[in-house]
């Protein structure tokens, strides 16, 4: 479940939240989002940190990122889409709730990750409203106001 969307800071240093925050709590397993080679594994501001280099993107490459785990995978492994790359941890968590931090840059561009989403995982278009049998419609107030 999204906790939070992404809001591209307007410069480099600017304000904004720099990826997408899903719902997850400590120990659940995070998946690769796509195939790529992974780039860093550590830490970073006391947090686990897992980068990969999404293969054939392009240069510069775009690169995914999650937060804060527990990685599965080495420097310089290749991986592929769906394959376990690491496991949340307790935190810190940068949300109130625990949370997967997930972030996409193209160089200093910070991208939302849930383009890398294949169409039928995201939810497009207007929301509709189905009707609902057997209940009463609502009557409007008489002239009188009883």
């Amino acid at each position: 479940m999204l906790l939070r969307g992404g809001e591209p800071p307007a410069g480099l240093y600017g304000p904004g939240h720099r990826g997408v925050d899903l719902a997850a709590g400590p120990g659940a397993q995070v998946l690769a989002a796509a195939d790529g080679r992974v780039s860093f594994a550590g830490r970073v501001a006391g947090r686990g940190v897992l980068a990969i280099e999404v293969a054939g993107s392009g240069s510069p490459p775009l690169r995914t990122t999650y937060e804060p785990v527990r990685s599965l995978a080495e420097e310089g492994a290749t991986v592929r889409a769906g394959q376990p790359v690491g496991v949340l941890g307790a935190g810190p968590f940068h949300c109130a709730a625990n949370c997967l931090h997930w972030g996409l840059r193209r160089g200093d561009a910070y991208l939302d990750p849930l383009s890398l989403l294949p169409p039928r995982l995201l939810r497009r278009g207007p929301s509709r409203l189905l009707p609902v049998f057997g209940v009463p419609e609502p009557h409007p107030p008489s002239p009188s106001g009883v």
